[in-house]
């Protein structure tokens, strides 16, 4: 098992990788993953140093906590740190989000993962108004009291949302999206988050893949992939596929990414060590379908910081192809 650079997550306390491993690939929404496949990603991630599992009470409906449950009931000694969601079982209403529902979801996290208390529970993307509900976050202090949950952040779609739960004293952690295609959460949520001590978990740090260089304009991906049937957000926020920018601009976009990545590297590992040398983010978690893909991903903690001049081409690029599309919406 080798080491990999660690972060202090906010107000958990906790240390956790650089790079973690987002589950959704596990779960769903992205084409099928059997089960075999999905526990050796997961032992690469833990091979590779990787310590930080994310996950979501919804990612296959539970399969995704169940299968991490089991790969870790197996590895007692891997220490990883799992962050799961909730909300997201439920029509989205404010209303929705209150104590009861909150300990029926978790207990059935808990059950899934085979533990007794959850590391973290973030609110899954809630509606704009949780965010700013005293009664929702007296509700996750009691979870807290009740040793149901160590502690607990929100996954955000908007930056007003970052910093709203910012605000509050027991938030832990952020989750926002944040890549070379996203880059409006480092004007004022990641200073506001390192100022308040609470994380930044990255997410969509490949933009759905797009920064990986991979993809054509004549790329096909399946009718059960949210690539496909979620472009224009039909299924859920626009934003969590490709970052919200339009596929035809983002696969030019991605081909000039990846003439900045070094002779040395890739372009999926440039854009995770981009991410990983912002100021304030704790760690970047990209999903993997495979354990060659998790073992790449992880091998981003190893690159060199990305000099001046790469860091300066990324802005240009941004401004130049990407910001009019997505800069005033998140």
């Amino acid at each position: 098992m080798r080491r990999m650079e660690q972060r202090v997550l906010g107000r958990t306390g906790r240390n956790v990788s650089v790079v973690g491993l987002g589950t959704w690939q596990l779960g769903a929404d992205w084409g099928d993953v059997a089960d075999q496949d999905a526990i050796a990603v997961l032992d690469a991630a833990v091979e590779s140093g990787v310590t930080f599992f994310d996950t979501a009470d919804v990612y296959g409906d539970g399969r995704s906590e169940q299968l991490i449950g089991r790969y870790l009931s197996e590895r007692p000694d891997a220490g990883v740190f799992v962050a799961t969601k909730m909300g997201r079982r439920v029509e989205q209403l404010p209303e929705n989000y209150v104590l009861d529902n909150f300990r029926a979801w978790n207990d059935r996290s808990r059950k899934n993962l085979g533990v007794d208390t959850l590391d973290l529970v973030q609110l899954h993307c809630p509606p704009t108004a949780v965010h700013s509900s005293d009664e929702v976050f007296d509700a996750l202090d009691t979870l807290v009291a009740e040793q149901r949950i160590a502690a607990y952040g929100v996954s955000v779609e908007t930056c007003e949302e970052a910093l709203t739960a910012i605000a509050r004293p027991g938030t832990a952690s952020v989750q926002i999206i944040l890549n070379p295609f996203r880059l409006k959460p480092l004007e004022e949520v990641l200073p506001a988050a390192a100022e308040a001590g609470v994380g930044i978990i990255a997410r969509v740090p490949l933009a759905s893949g797009l920064l990986s260089g991979k993809y054509t304009k004549d790329t096909v991906f399946g009718a059960d992939d949210h690539r496909t049937y979620n472009r224009h957000g039909e299924a859920f926020d626009q934003g969590e596929t490709f970052s919200g920018v339009d596929f035809a601009t983002g696969v030019e976009a991605a081909a000039e990414f990846a003439a900045l990545a070094g002779p040395d590297s890739t372009p999926a590992r440039t854009a995770l060590r981009w991410i990983i040398q912002q100021p304030g983010v704790t760690s970047v978690i990209p999903g993997a379908r495979s354990a060659g893909q998790a073992r790449a991903n992880a091998a981003a903690a190893d690159e060199p910081p990305l000099p001046a001049s790469t860091l300066d081409a990324v802005r240009d690029l941004y401004d130049r192809r990407i910001r009019a599309q997505v800069h005033s919406r998140w």
